[in-house]
């Protein structure tokens, strides 16, 4: 992730603190990029980072200003997460955006922090690539009105053998709640991954119905 980090310009890298054994193995690093960058032990890094066993380096990171764009809602999919607790369930729908080339991932004001510690290592870098944003979905509908709102429910319709809309809004609900009442109440769609007949879990995990999901939506 540090090495992406390095390679891209939208997000400002203000800090490095690595070890003697990263940097050799990291040569190629930019004048600029060693400006930034401070030596620190094996034993410093442990200490500084919110990982119980870090890695070789830490970096410090400007929060990223993610410009919307429009046609990201009028002409593909996007996910809105409704109260995901789980840092690892988030990280992993970021994730899952990332690799369906998903553009953006909208947040309800009660879902994890996306840029805490857990999500990010979760997400494996997909917060470079995948902008989000927090704000209630009924915001998102006053400018949006007319937008197919499909939400993964219970009791909905069989999502294999749906025909859906070319752009819309994916709702994922929160692990073990599902969707707020109010959020299901918003949604044009209600679709199920149903169950085989000699299934017996009683349902999916939040992150893996996004990816399946995610991965109906794109083969249509």
């Amino acid at each position: 992730m540090t090495a992406e980090l390095l390679a891209q310009e939208r997000i400002p890298v203000a800090a490095l603190y690595g070890t003697e054994r990263w940097l050799e193995t990291n040569r190629w690093l930019s004048p600029q990029v060693l400006e930034i960058f401070n030596l620190v032990t094996e034993a410093d890094l442990k200490k500084i980072s919110a990982l119980s066993t870090p890695n070789q380096v830490l970096a410090v990171v400007e929060m990223p200003l993610a410009d919307f764009d429009p046609a990201w809602l009028r002409s593909d999919y996007c996910l809105y997460l409704d109260g995901i607790q789980d840092p690892g369930n988030l990280g992993a729908m970021l994730r899952i955006a990332d690799w369906f080339g998903i553009p953006a991932v909208f947040c309800s004001p009660d879902t994890v922090d996306v840029f805490s510690p857990k999500v990010i290592q979760a997400g494996m870098g997909a917060f470079l690539r995948v902008p989000s944003f927090e704000l209630p979905l009924d915001q998102l509908l006053e400018q949006y009105p007319e937008l197919p709102i499909l939400g993964a429910v219970l009791g909905g319709e069989n999502v294999f053998e749906s025909s859906l809309p070319g752009h819309g809004l994916l709702v994922i609900g929160r692990e073990g709640r599902g969707l707020a009442v109010e959020t299901e109440q918003r949604l044009t769609r209600r679709l199920t991954i149903p169950r085989h007949p000699n299934g017996g879990a009683e349902s999916l995990n939040a992150a893996v119905a996004a990816g399946i999901l995610a991965a109906v939506i794109r083969s249509r």
